[in-house]
């Protein structure tokens, strides 16, 4: 692998913390890249993602899809020579274990109002 195939990618989490800079091949895909995210995770943080979905990737302003490879996801004008690009990392638990986690807490109950005009 020559220098010119790696990129130093460094993650910036939602308290402003870093994940890296870590040097990646240009040909890695997204999904490698939050799998390794969730791997390096600090245990110590009230939010932590379980699987790749919950984790999204944005730099340059897009959120970068699974398929795309780090060379794809590029954008020339954001990186300087030997620099380190940062993406930033958002943590959004997928809905339906939201949906599954509030039918457990909270039993529906019957409620029945009136109004009088």
């Amino acid at each position: 692998m020559t220098e010119e195939e790696l990129v130093e990618l460094k993650f910036r989490l939602y308290d402003g913390s870093d994940i890296g800079p870590i040097r990646y091949s240009s040909a890695s895909t997204v999904a490698m890249l939050k799998e390794r995210i969730i791997a390096e995770w600090p245990k110590d943080k009230k939010v932590i993602p379980k699987t790749a979905n919950d984790v999204k990737l944005i730099c340059a302003g897009k959120i970068l899809e699974n398929n795309k490879t780090v060379g794809q996801c590029r954008v020339p004008f954001a990186e300087l020579p030997g620099g380190v690009i940062t993406m930033h990392v958002v943590v959004q638990p997928s809905l339906a274990k939201i949906k599954t986690e509030k039918k457990v807490d909270e039993p529906k109950k019957s409620v029945c109002s009136c109004s009088i005009l």
